[in-house]
Parts: structure tokens; C-alpha cells; sequence
């Protein structure tokens, strides 16, 4: 999933709105240090911002004070451990968010509907409504679990440059967890080109045998998210399929609204 904040790659205008221009600065920041992969020097940060290297390193320097961010041994700047208790809350607040609109997936498709994001080199789940079916699949909220067996997984990796792909496979390993997993990067990567192709990622017993997931991806989310259904094979059909992908897509797009809309000024 390309990044979210696509504002990020150049220089925003100041205070706008009435905003507190410092503020926005120091987040701006924050994200193109995301955006990099987490570490980065100030002339990189003064390059991609546009603003002077006083104005950098006193933001820097407040933001580390204040242990957002940390300096390497190196000069650089790393993201800060503060930062973590931030994105954990966030990450459930998140689900919360999301679970009006799981509760209508389970309403119009009768499976179970989770939420997914990506969480480092690992699939995390943060909301699940379960279906009203007696037969069911249940997957604990917090739960974490590799990409290349999941179709969430797949979802939020399609979109990802294939280098950084195999780069993620080589240090996660590709255990199979059925029969059906897909255990090589090529493998993997073709199965992402479906995705893009189809719009929609299929687990097809892949990470338990008898169970089919259908995810997609929910565009311009603040960070990498999926939402999905799940079933049992006999349920999930290929016709099925055809029925319940649109809701899916439709659901993602609301709930991408709603998060767009939740985060603009009044």
C-alpha cells in the first residue's frame, strides 16, 4: 500500500486553518521520518520539508526532549519509544472506529468480519464482529500472524515495491501453515499481482484448512489496514465471491471516508 499521507512529499503550507505552526511542522516531520523508514539526517529532513536546518534541529531537538525521537550515535534521527503507547492506542481506537462497518459486513454477507493492519513485519488484528452462524471463524483481537498465509496479508502487501516484499519474506520465513500456503517469494508475489489485478486477496485454506478469507485493503487509511470476511470453504464460494467483494470494497471506501472526514478541521 503506497504511503497514506501522500501531503507528506511537499512542503505544507504553514498554520493553516489557524493551526499552531510549530505543531504542524514537528508532525510533518514526524511523518517524513516514517516515510523513511524511521531514521534520517537533517540535511534529508531539510531536502524533503523545504524548511531551514535552524528550524529542523530545534524542532528535533524538542521532539527528542520530549522522547518522540531519539539521536543515533550516528547524528541521525530515529523515531522514539514514546511513540509506541501512541500508536498502540491509536491501533484500538482504530478498531473502534471500524466496527460499525464490520457489523454491516456480518449483516449483509453472514460471515465473520475482522479488521488487519501491519504492524512491522507482521499482521495484527485489531477488530473482529463474529457471525451469527453457529459454524464460524473466530480470531482473537491482538492476534498476530504472518503475511504470506493471509489474505489480509495479501491486501495490504500488493501495493508494496517487490524488493521490500522479498526483503519482509526473508526475515519472517515463509512457514506453511496448510498445505495450501504459499511458501516461496515468487509464489507470493504472483499472488499479489492477482490482487492488484482483481482488487481483492483470497485465502484459500491457506492458513487454516477448510477456511476462505476475502480482504481488501481500506484506501488512504492514516496507516496500512485491511478489512476482510471470513468463512468456511462450503460458504465462501467462488459465488459467493462474486456477491460479497463489492460489499467489501463498498465497506473499505466508507470507512476510508470516515476516517478522511475524522481527521479534518471544522
Amino acid at each position: 500500500m503506497p504511503p497514506s499521507h501522500a501531503s507528506t512529499s511537499d512542503s505544507k503550507p504553514a498554520a493553516s486553518g489557524g493551526g499552531v505552526q510549530s505543531l504542524e511542522r514537528a508532525f510533518d516531520l514526524l511523518e517524513r521520518m516514517a516515510d523513511a523508514g524511521g531514521e534520517v539526517g537533517l540535511s534529508e529532513l531539510s531536502a524533503s520539508s523545504g524548511l531551514p536546518l535552524p528550524t529542523i534541529h530545534r524542532l528535533m531537538r524538542t521532539l527528542v526532549l520530549c522522547g518522540y525521537v531519539r539521536q543515533q550515535p550516528n547524528r541521525r534521527y530515529a523515531l522514539g519509544p514514546r511513540l509506541i503507547r501512541l500508536g498502540e492506542s491509536a491501533s484500538r481506537l482504530l478498531g473502534t472506529w471500524a466496527r460499525p462497518y464490520l457489523a454491516r459486513l456480518v449483516e449483509e454477507t453472514g460471515e465473520t468480519a475482522n479488521m488487519a493492519l501491519l504492524d512491522g513485519d507482521e499482521i495484527v488484528y485489531v477488530a473482529q464482529v463474529p457471525s451469527k452462524h453457529s459454524m464460524r471463524m473466530f480470531t482473537e483481537v491482538g492476534r498476530r500472524v504472518l503475511p504470506h498465509s493471509t489474505g489480509v496479508g495479501k491486501a495490504l502487501l500488493a501495493n508494496t515495491p517487490p524488493d521490500e516484499v522479498r526483503a519482509l519474506l526473508a526475515r519472517t520465513g515463509m512457514p506453511a501453515a496448510t498445505e495450501k500456503t504459499i511458501t516461496t517469494p515468487d509464489g507470493f508475489l504472483e499472488a499479489l499481482e492477482q490482487v492488484r489485478r482483481v482488487g481483492y486477496a483470497v485465502d484459500d485454506n491457506e492458513q487454516e484448512i477448510g477456511v476462505r478469507c476475502l480482504a481488501v485493503s481500506v484506501p488512504d487509511s492514516p496507516t496500512s489496514a485491511a478489512i476482510s470476511i471470513s468463512g468456511p470453504a462450503g460458504r465462501v464460494t467462488e459465488a459467493a465471491t462474486e456477491r460479497i467483494v463489492p460489499i467489501l470494497q463498498q465497506a473499505a471506501k466508507e470507512l476510508s471516508d470516515a476516517l478522511a472526514s475524522s481527521g479534518s478541521t471544522g
